[in-house]
């Protein structure tokens, strides 16, 4: 999720963990600075774009990790407050924020290694977007309250309200994904298409219009499904994976690992002499924010050491619009 959701996170986490026990402002901010610490992992360079985008979300994302690194932390700000009797409820408070931040990023659809040391599996439930208010506003108006009136019981309580309806909303952002996930699934079905692996996940800034792509061969196949659609069936549009490119990449380590990282959804294209590979899951035909030049294009592939990030972005001026529209339910088709 983004930063200022993880902030809000962590300081109602330990507002709500510490309660009366010390002053709301110290709860709130060693909160707001353990639900964002786990993110410091974006200022190491594991030497190129593409290792640093799968190797984002490991170790300081794990909670293994992450509980054996609370101790120290809640300590040392029990000491610092002079609160050392409190210190096993400040360790909690700690552990608590620090570890829900990789929970609630699992949620999202990147990948997060949930599981180290053991594994390094990319978790991703991918039913809410990166940036959504609905998840967000409760969150601060909760914390806010508390902070405003210094830990009143009203305040505490608008704080617990806060995270009751923001995980509430988590919660019913898994179940719409299910059910655009049975129409989509129907919907291929009806149109002949006989997927691989589906992926649906939640178009930008709310839980109503989602994205389904759907792996088939060398095609993949992209559609999009309001939850105020009235039709019964979905419509897919069908694009090229770049089966021949990937044939010869395939023992490139950028391909590899992109390709584990995204669960197979990724395509490769050749745009002039350079060879590109985009994860299909961040973006929106034909931009995506993860794509990268893995390889130059002569008699045969040369790989591009290091590979460089080239992504794009959706137009605004086109892009905002036709989400408004399409989120209501409008049958327009996507800016290409």
């Amino acid at each position: 999720m983004d930063s200022l959701s993880q902030i809000a996170l962590g300081a109602a986490v330990g507002v709500a963990t510490m309660g009366r026990r010390t002053a709301v402002w110290k709860a709130a901010l060693w909160g707001a600075v353990a639900g964002t610490l786990p993110d410091l992992d974006v200022l190491i360079d594991h030497g190129d774009p593409v290792r640093n985008m799968v190797l984002h979300r490991a170790e300081t994302h794990a909670p293994f990790w992450l509980t054996l690194f609370s101790l120290p932390l809640a300590a040392g700000i029990a000491r610092l407050h002079g609160e050392w009797a409190q210190w096993r409820r400040w360790w909690l408070a700690i552990w608590l924020a620090l570890v829900t931040h990789p929970l609630l990023d699992a949620m999202t659809v990147y990948g997060t290694q949930l599981a180290l040391p053991w594994s390094n599996h990319p978790f991703a439930v991918g039913s809410v977007f990166i940036i959504d208010p609905l998840y967000t506003l409760p969150l601060l108006a909760g914390a806010g309250w508390a902070l405003a009136t210094r830990g009143t019981g009203r305040g505490l309580a608008a704080n617990a309200a806060g995270l009751l309806l923001s995980t509430a909303y988590l919660a019913w952002g898994v179940f719409a994904q299910q059910q655009v996930e049975r129409v989509a699934r129907a919907s291929l079905a009806a149109h002949g298409i006989q997927a691989e692996r589906v992926l649906v996940a939640p178009a930008a800034f709310s839980s109503v219009l989602w994205r389904v792509v759907a792996v088939s061969g060398d095609h993949f196949h992209e559609g999009f499904r309001s939850l105020l659609d009235t039709t019964p069936l979905m419509a897919f549009d069908r694009f090229e994976r770049g089966a021949a490119l990937s044939e010869e990449l395939k023992g490139l380590d950028a391909v590899q690992r992109i390709a584990a990282f995204s669960k197979g959804f990724y395509k490769l294209r050749l745009e002039g002499d350079r060879v590109l590979l985009s994860d299909l899951r961040m973006g929106q035909e034909p931009n995506y924010i993860f794509t990268f030049e893995v390889a130059q294009r002569h008699s045969a592939p040369e790989p591009t050491m290091p590979p460089v990030q080239v992504g794009t972005r959706l137009d605004l001026a086109r892009g905002l619009p036709w989400l408004w529209r399409r989120t209501l339910g409008e049958p327009v088709a996507p800016p290409r």
